[in-house]
């Protein structure tokens, strides 16, 4: 789909945004808010959506829609080295919760780490997820980082996807219960 627009999230994109973020984040979004099913997840999620200063926030997000305005998916990246302090709310969540306040933070210092690249089913196989990873690159040379990075659970035909836009293994991690490669794409 050629016509795509991509433009900045903006907070009234929540409703759209927060269940396409928790269908694909699935665990991970157990863990940061400390619920256990998905209701509950995106409940917390959309209180979290419209502030600055957490690694879900709108201000980290690119929307791609259509012409005529319907949202078809979304990329929610951030600078590797701000993933500690964009973890700190969720931390203060869990332990206002009297859950432990045990987060492992996503990124890599040096990239822009794509926290989670989702497209509505509707809309998946039209290339719209690879703009949104182009979208992420563009943002990272703004930026002045080399690399852009995410992690990949195996399985995830996404992985097809990451591989022809030029992300390359660099490691595993264990998070949230699961284990997931480290992919990175040089900028540039």
């Amino acid at each position: 789909m050629t016509d795509v627009l991509i433009r900045p999230a903006r907070p009234f994109d929540a409703a759209f945004a927060v269940p396409l973020i928790q269908a694909t984040i699935g665990r991970i979004g157990y863990a940061l808010t400390g619920v256990t099913d998905d209701v509950a997840a995106e409940r917390t999620l959309l209180g979290f959506y419209p502030l600055r200063g957490n690694r879900l926030s709108f201000e980290h997000q690119f929307i791609a829609q259509s012409p005529t305005g319907e949202p078809l998916g979304l990329i929610l990246a951030y600078p590797g080295e701000h993933a500690e302090a964009l973890d700190d709310p969720f931390r203060e969540r869990l332990h206002a919760l009297g859950l432990p306040g045990r987060i492992e933070s996503e990124g890599t210092p040096g990239e822009l780490y794509v926290d989670t690249l989702a497209v509505t089913e509707a809309a998946r196989g039209q290339g719209i997820g690879a703009r949104l990873l182009d979208a992420a690159v563009e943002r990272a040379a703004t930026l002045g980082l080399h690399q852009v990075g995410l992690l990949v659970e195996d399985g995830n035909p996404a992985a097809r996807l990451y591989a022809r836009k030029g992300f390359r293994p660099a490691g595993t991690r264990a998070l949230a219960g699961g284990t997931y490669t480290h992919l990175v794409r040089d900028v540039g």
